[in-house]
């Protein structure tokens, strides 16, 4: 597989640490990360046509993986408050 677009630790330079922080200590925020993890690989897969899905599939995938996104950028900011 080629490199994978919007990794968090990518996007998210400056709360890599506090990304790993949280991932030890948050089951929530675990669970969050791991599900934006999933779904971006099978965007990604989607996108690449490894794994071809239909256009209303993939737009529905890209908005969980927003949403997902926003959960966590909103969960870090509050933790670095």
């Amino acid at each position: 597989m080629t490199h994978t677009p919007h990794e968090l630790a990518e996007d998210l330079p400056e709360r890599a640490a506090l990304i790993h922080a949280l991932r030890e200590s948050d089951a929530h925020f675990a669970r969050l990360v791991d599900e934006y993890h999933d779904i971006n690989a099978a965007v990604h897969r989607a996108e690449t046509d490894v794994e071809p899905t239909e256009d209303l599939h993939l737009n529905d995938m890209r908005k969980t993986r927003m949403h997902l996104k926003d959960e966590i950028a909103r969960i870090l900011e509050q933790a670095s408050a």
